[in-house]
């Protein structure tokens, strides 16, 4: 029942369902909660998403919740709102202890974010006091939140607590973490110790006793600038350590999103000379870096060229960033044929996400009948867009005079729920009220009634 009130959203049915289940003897469950906060924040129910977590789920018998605790942290951190989501963590009877592992995680990112390393530092020391333990994500978010507020020693101290995983496991995917310490101790001027880490690093990281015995660490005095430094870096990192396909990815993936296009390519192809298949994550990296930087022709070059030629098949994320490119070059048009691709491929389907980039792109465009026919498609998929999106969809139409049209959006979007905002509202009196030249049409009486009249 809860699902179903949910897509389309009926706050008025929703709330109270969820009320009387609270009340009722039988034990609640945590991820029904957790499902109809996460429906509420994508209608922009917010504060009916935080008056589930904070009044009903207190009255049910739900023994825990850390689904609905960790929903509703999501939300507050994909809304920049860090301070609140530190509260929540850190409020009596939070069960912050039982998200585990994700839950410390989240605390030491908020807390970095909110430059409290102090404060992260504290969650690392008490992961073990909840019976958690460190994962590759703690060590990545909080070696770089220690280097970013400058406390390169207390930097140093958390790689040093690494190095038994090294001795055990190699480098593998944790050279992201590696490399991040080492580039800010160049960049400090401190490469003596810098050379000394590296060297302990890869030591560790080499299984050969018989290379062990012969191994020289590299010399990073001898680069002329910091830029030099990092390339030396990363290639002891993955070439001398050892190789994997984890590590190839980790640090290839970190050169994309740092924009460092030649150095990432010229590891990718020593990648494919030492036998190891690119992944996809690799290109869809590569295809956000150029769309990022507006080379959106090069990313078309990789996901059409690249990617065939070395059999690695297009997922939905992989167009999903190409389209989003398009848009924001102001071709939103040929981002559309990327749609239709999509649903002729095997096994890759068009999700939520793709027609809302193609919305936005048209509106931006001003293309506003072209983004209601995606709407409409989008409609035909039962994906329920967001308020915003019907509200873009809504005033553009009503400012090129398809008041019809926009009104018949206007019913949709209340008959699931959804609340348009003031000016929405606004739009439409404007349109409906302000411009007499406009020809009435019988029917956009009727249909006006009956919005305005509805409970």
């Amino acid at each position: 029942m809860v699902d179903a009130l949910s897509s389309p959203l009926r706050p008025h049915l929703l709330l109270p369902l969820l009320h009387q289940m609270s009340l009722d003897s039988s034990p609640a469950h945590d991820r029904v909660f957790s499902r109809a906060i996460l429906a509420l924040d994508r209608a922009d129910h917010h504060q009916d998403a935080l008056f589930v977590f904070r009044r009903l789920i207190p009255l049910s018998n739900c023994p825990s919740s850390p689904l609905s605790l960790l929903s509703l942290l999501r939300i507050l951190l994909s809304r920049g709102l860090l301070r609140s989501a530190l509260h929540l963590l850190l409020s009596p009877g939070s069960d912050t202890s039982r998200l585990g592992t994700q839950g410390i995680n989240l605390l030491i990112d908020v807390a970095c974010r909110l430059r409290r390393p102090d404060l992260a530092l504290h969650a690392f020391a008490a992961i073990r006091e909840l019976c958690c333990y460190p994962d590759r994500d703690t060590y990545r978010i909080l070696m770089k939140g220690l280097c970013d507020a400058g406390l390169l020693d207390d930097a140093v101290h958390l790689l040093y607590s690494m190095l038994w995983r090294i001795s055990r496991k190699g480098c593998d995917a944790d050279v992201v973490v590696y490399r991040t310490l080492l580039e800010s101790l160049c960049a400090a001027g401190r490469i003596e110790l810098a050379e000394e880490i590296l060297g302990k690093v890869l030591k560790k990281g080499l299984r050969s006793p018989r290379a062990r015995q012969a191994f020289q660490r590299p010399v990073l005095s001898v680069a002329g600038n910091l830029e030099e430094m990092k390339r030396i870096i990363d290639e002891a990192l993955v070439v001398r350590g050892v190789r994997s396909l984890a590590s190839y990815n980790a640090m290839i993936t970190d050169l994309y999103a740092e924009s460092e296009f030649a150095h990432a390519g010229k590891m990718l192809d020593e990648m494919r000379q030492k036998a190891f298949r690119p992944l996809v994550s690799m290109y869809e990296a590569k295809i956000a870096a150029l769309c990022r930087e507006g080379r959106v022709e090069d990313g078309i070059r990789v996901l059409e060229v690249e990617m065939v030629a070395n059999d690695c098949v297009p997922t939905t994320r992989s167009y999903n960033l190409l389209m989003k490119g398009l848009c924001v070059k102001g071709e939103s048009t040929r981002a559309m044929r990327y749609l239709d691709r999509m649903d002729r491929q095997l096994g890759c389907v068009a999700q939520k996400e793709s027609y809302e980039i193609l919305v936005d792109g048209f509106c931006a465009e001003g293309l506003f009948l072209d983004a209601a026919n995606v709407l409409e498609k989008m409609h035909r998929r039962k994906y329920w867009p967001e308020c915003k999106i019907f509200g873009r969809v809504i005033q553009g139409l009503c400012s090129i005079g398809r008041i019809y049209e926009s009104l018949l959006w206007l019913e949709e979007m209340l008959s699931q729920g959804k609340m348009p905002e003031a000016s929405v509202w606004s739009s439409l009196v404007y349109v409906l009220f302000g411009m007499p030249t406009i020809e009435k049409d019988p029917y956009m009486d009727v249909l006006l009634h009956d919005l305005l009249t509805v409970d």
